[in-house]
This record gives structure tokens, C-alpha cells and sequence, in this order.
């Protein structure tokens, strides 16, 4: 149980931490006040990711966000490399990288 309880706080750790800097698509990651701007987001994506849903589909989830919940233009190409990371994060997890690290690959 404790080992089920480390990994889904390592990937809402982890999700939280892509949103905010590497999404951001109101831009408020240097708001110290606005740190939890987007964790409503994590559980959905936590719960996408485990179910191992596509890129397309985690794509589709922020588009939407971005787009309709948001009101936002969007910035497709930027979203959808938000996506790709945030699918890549079920391998860093899963074979035990440290996701307190930033990936080192720009979005």
C-alpha cells in the first residue's frame, strides 16, 4: 500500500510540475501565489496516465482546457509536446527515475 501511495505522489508530483512549468499556458509559473493554479488537472491526468492513454488523448484533455475551460487561442505545437512529455512520464516513473529532476529536453 505504501509502495501504491510513493508512485501516485511521485506522478502527481511530477504532472504538477509539468503543468505549471512547462505548460503554463497563462504563464503564471514565476506567480508564487499561483502555485496550485493548475492542480485541479492532476488527478485527471494521473488517472489518464495510469490508464495509459495515448499522447493524442492527453493532447486532446489540454487542448480542451487550454482552449474552452481557459478561453485561451492555444499554442498547438506547445501542447502537444506538453502532451508527449507527460506520456513519457509513465517510463521515467514506472523504472524508477528521480522525477523530482526537470527532463532536460525543452518544450
Amino acid at each position: 500500500m505504501i509502495e501504491f501511495k510513493d508512485r501516485a505522489r511521485r506522478y502527481h508530483t511530477a504532472i504538477k510540475t509539468t503543468l505549471l512549468n512547462e505548460w503554463d499556458p497563462i504563464g503564471i509559473s514565476d506567480v508564487p501565489e499561483a502555485q496550485d493554479e493548475y492542480d485541479s488537472y492532476v488527478p485527471g491526468i494521473h488517472k489518464m496516465l495510469v490508464s495509459r492513454s495515448t499522447e493524442k488523448e492527453v493532447f486532446e484533455y489540454l487542448w480542451d482546457v487550454e482552449t474552452q475551460h481557459m478561453g485561451l487561442l492555444g499554442n498547438r505545437g506547445h501542447t502537444e509536446a506538453v502532451a508527449g512529455k507527460l506520456v513519457q512520464l509513465i517510463d521515467r516513473i514506472e523504472g524508477g527515475e528521480d522525477i523530482q529532476k526537470p527532463s532536460q529536453e525543452p518544450v
